[in-house]
């Protein structure tokens, strides 16, 4: 068995770009074996939530929204980032009330994930909000069009099955619930 993983270690870091939704910077890094990789790039964003919200009915409040990256609308979970100072799960309560209308519930961290650790720096924290009730109205900024949609367990199972669903970070969570709730 070969010895234990060793960190790298970081050289230099430049910014390449710095902007709110956008922050890359490259590392010049060094690897435990000596070598030296002088562009190794790395995406930087804040904390992410999402939220899988269960009605008192049995329903799943989803949101369907357009995504420019795919040029496709799909069905997502309410998701959204974690302000700076934020506690993730107000983060999480704030988003689903913004983007739903819907409040209240017991909530649960059910797990927390990485778009890719190898060139990303942040977390995503997954919910799951059981018995949440419309309260309000939705309060979307200025660059969100956003439709509440209302899906059975079997509408967003096949939803999942027939690969409708194309955000990793919102599907993992949900085939966890999937398998742990049969």
């Amino acid at each position: 068995m070969a010895g234990e993983i060793k960190k790298w270690k970081t050289l230099s870091s430049e910014y390449l770009i710095k902007r709110p939704w956008l922050t890359a910077r490259r590392d010049v890094v060094e690897l435990p074996s000596g070598e030296v990789n002088d562009e190794f790039y790395i995406l930087e964003y804040p904390t992410w939530i999402n939220v899988i919200a269960i009605t008192e009915e049995g329903k799943f409040v989803m949101v369907e929204q357009y995504r420019h990256g795919l040029d496709e609308v799909g069905i997502e979970l309410c998701a959204g980032v974690v302000e700076e100072g934020e506690d993730p799960m107000d983060g999480a309560q704030r988003e689903l009330a913004e983007e739903t209308g819907y409040t209240g519930g017991e909530w649960e961290l059910t797990s927390v994930l990485s778009a890719n650790p190898s060139t990303t720096t942040n977390l995503t924290y997954c919910y799951i909000a059981r018995g949440v009730k419309l309260t309000g109205t939705q309060h979307l900024d200025r660059t969100e069009d956003i439709r509440v949609r209302l899906m059975s367990r079997d509408e967003l199972y096949a939803l999942l099955v027939n690969d409708g669903m194309k955000q990793a970070l919102m599907a993992a969570p949900l085939w966890k619930y999937f398998c742990q709730s049969k």
